[in-house]
């Protein structure tokens, strides 16, 4: 679509002619690039829903869309369909109210004109058509799937290694087989988040230490923090490497559940018509592909031992790890569609509480500061030592899936790279 193309206005007259008198500039009396003519121009309904006589009502400099193809130029001759660049309008902060001042209904409509107006629409031989970029979901999947189990995988063989070696290893020994089994781990873990759906092209924002710490409080936390609440810490603390299983196994479910998630999401893009109308199938996505992860967790943490179905206190132990797991999920894959600073807050808050619970306890033993100490024994009163993780990463988890619940249905959040 050109500006200089030949249009009718509202009596059919060409324009240029007689009848351009009655265009909305000419009846409001204002100049061509009046501002207030643009504006005047919104309210007329037969203009605003008619693309022949809307594109008729912009021309030279009151024509408000040109304005914006300029100023968005790079990204419309970028973009292979108009959603891309309805993306990039909405990440840019252009909301369908303000697509109004453009005489379009929401962003989609407006992002549909900008993309027919930049030159070589189209593109040669294809270059821009939507069929020149592949459908979520047909990318090779064998890489990032097979990447996926090894954290798991490595977790299995440094835990059945140590279970082989028990009362043959001295101490030492053992620990340099638990350092190599971690080692292997982390190695094992940075080749999963290199690429597939779980790799974050922007960076998680510095999130390592806060991760390591939230898995460390994992196989550690509950036997110091009860240590410390009966008037220790006194002795080495027990370790407990099942939910570090559990989760490490949790990788292969985490990457299928973000594979699911981001291939939906852009297909629901490709067939909605307005961001509301996006947002709303979105949502629903999201909380479902949230609770498919979880329910997976559940299960891999009762398999790697943590508690059984039948036993009374299976809950409460295994609670902590599952909103663990829950919290990591959220927060990847809020750092995977380009909001790594939330994700970074969200887990910082956990640590944060896991942090203070034992200082609170050493606290509470100083005179007149008992009730510094409450808040932590009424947690463990009720759920035991592993009731503070499980209400930290629990509350941050939440805190997160609101958040996404409205930063994840936004249509920038799924823009291709």
């Amino acid at each position: 679509m050109r500006d200089d193309t030949s249009h009718h206005d509202h009596g059919g007259a060409p324009m240029g002619g007689p009848a351009e008198a009655r265009t909305p500039d000419a009846a409001s009396g204002a100049r061509p690039g009046d501002e207030g003519a643009v504006r005047s121009a919104v309210r007329a309904p037969e203009i605003a829903h008619h693309p022949t006589r809307r594109t008729a009502a912009r021309r030279g400099t009151a024509d408000p869309v040109k304005v914006l193809l300029h100023r968005h130029r790079d990204l419309c001759e970028r973009a292979v369909d108009p959603l891309e660049i309805a993306a990039g309008l909405e990440a840019h902060g252009l909301t369908d109210r303000a697509a109004a001042r453009y005489r379009h209904r929401d962003v989609f409509s407006l992002a549909e004109e900008l993309y027919a107006r930049v030159p070589g629409a189209g593109g040669a031989a294809g270059a821009r058509h939507p069929a020149a970029r592949p459908e979520p979901g047909t990318e090779p999947r064998a890489g990032w799937a097979l990447s996926a189990l090894l954290p798991g995988a490595a977790c299995l063989a440094t835990a059945g290694a140590l279970r082989a070696t028990e009362g043959v290893l001295g101490g030492e020994a053992r620990c340099a087989v638990t350092a190599v089994g971690a080692l292997l781990v982390l190695g094992c873990l940075r080749l999963c988040l290199r690429a597939g759906p779980l790799h974050a092209p922007g960076g998680a924002g510095g999130v390592t230490l806060y991760v390591c710490w939230l898995l460390g409080y994992a196989v550690y936390g509950d036997d110091l923090l009860a240590q410390v609440i009966s008037g220790g810490p006194d002795g080495d603390w027990s370790a407990a490497p099942a939910p570090l299983l559990g989760l490490a196994l949790a990788l292969a479910p985490a990457a299928w559940c973000a594979h699911l998630f981001a291939a939906h999401a852009r297909r629901r893009l490709a067939g909605s018509h307005a961001l509301a109308e996006f947002g709303a199938g979105v949502r629903p996505l999201l909380l479902g592909v949230v609770a498919l992860f979880l329910c997976a967790t559940t299960g891999l943490l009762f398999l790697a031992g943590l508690g059984h179905p039948g036993a009374a206190d299976a809950p409460v132990v295994t609670a902590a790890p599952v909103a663990l797991g829950g919290l990591l999920f959220v927060a990847r894959l809020l750092a995977v569609h380009g909001f790594p600073e939330p994700a970074a807050t969200g887990l910082a808050a956990a640590c944060a509480v896991e942090v203070a619970a034992p200082f609170l306890v050493l606290a509470g033993r100083l005179p007149g500061l008992d009730l510094v100490a409450r808040p932590v024994d009424v947690v463990v009163a009720a759920a035991g030592p592993g009731g503070v993780p499980a209400l930290a990463c629990g509350v941050a988890a939440l805190a997160l899936l609101v958040h996404a619940s409205v930063a994840l249905t936004r249509a920038s959040a799924h823009a291709p790279a």
